[in-house]
């Protein structure tokens, strides 16, 4: 049986940004992890496409509006505190990560140090002529 609570996540907890975990809708793959806001939330809700909330440039960001690797929000939850945002999403163009991996998580920790396990699906420099 569902039930009604809280219509969304809470704002006010994380001095008005939360964190927003993108999970491929598929696989389950954790893609990224970014943050919102009330206005990126609700530009999410409107467009169907993850809208989230720079902190390096103080300001709204359309993921793919660079790359053209959008993000295609199939559902959205919220956690049991209502401080942590969960997307589940098609992520377009196969990439999440600004760096050319399916996940910015493409990196793993063992007894020599980093390892690189992830394929780069595109070229960083090639995508983000600056």
């Amino acid at each position: 049986m569902s039930e009604l609570s809280n219509p969304g996540p809470d704002f006010a907890k994380g001095g008005g940004m939360l964190p927003a975990i993108a999970q491929d809708a598929e696989s389950g793959d954790v893609l990224m992890l970014a943050y919102m806001n009330v206005e990126s939330y609700a530009k999410t809700l409107e467009t169907g496409h993850a809208v989230y909330f720079s902190r390096s440039r103080n300001k709204l960001w359309h993921k793919g509006e660079e790359s053209g690797n959008v993000q295609h929000v199939q559902e959205i939850f919220v956690d049991c505190d209502a401080d942590t945002i969960l997307l589940k999403v098609i992520q377009g163009g196969g990439a999440a990560c600004h760096e050319g991996y399916k996940s910015c998580f493409f990196r793993q920790v063992t007894t020599d140090g980093l390892v690189t396990v992830g394929d780069r699906i595109f070229d960083p420099a090639t995508v983000y002529k600056k």
